[in-house]
């Protein structure tokens, strides 16, 4: 019964949720992403190095990148709580947010995010597909309420 269940709950929010994609029910999912596609560590063309804390902030604030280039996000988390960074444009971050409102223990198994510990650091390599402006943002319960959301920038 509680398999049903699961598969109901995941065609209802594969229809109410465009661009989802459910895992196997373990709680974990991934999205599309509209601000590009992962990329390979060998064309890394720069770092960036982003920092959360806990004044619910991301130092930078912003990031500028090429259409085209491939970024490695070096991101720490220099707080005393979890925090985490998303990347995605502004409809996919609002939808994921909503998501984790309703399911605040889901995990996160998406190449566009990554979830830290106090104390932790991790790595996102993106390749940039299309220019726009686009977010990076925290979607633990509070946080993006409080502020805790970036701009980035992908210029032609």
């Amino acid at each position: 019964m509680r398999k049903l269940e699961s598969m109901l709950v995941a065609s209802v929010l594969l229809t109410l949720v465009p661009g989802l994609a459910l895992a196997d029910g373990s709680g974990k999912h991934s999205h599309t992403h509209g601000a590009g596609e992962p990329g390979k560590p060998s064309e890394v063309m720069r770092t960036v190095e982003v920092l959360m804390n806990d004044r619910m902030r991301f130092e930078p604030a912003s990031v500028t990148v090429k259409r085209g280039e491939v970024i490695r996000f070096v991101v720490r988390n220099v707080g005393e709580q979890p925090h985490e960074f998303i990347l995605g444009t502004q409809k996919e971050i609002r939808d994921h947010h909503i998501e984790m409102k309703k399911h605040p223990e889901m995990e996160h198994d998406d190449p566009n995010a990554v979830s830290l510990d106090p104390g932790k650091s991790g790595e996102i390599i993106w390749k940039f597909t299309a220019a726009g402006v686009f977010q990076f943002a925290c979607l633990k319960p509070g946080h993006l309420e409080a502020g805790m959301v970036g701009s980035l920038t992908v210029r032609r």
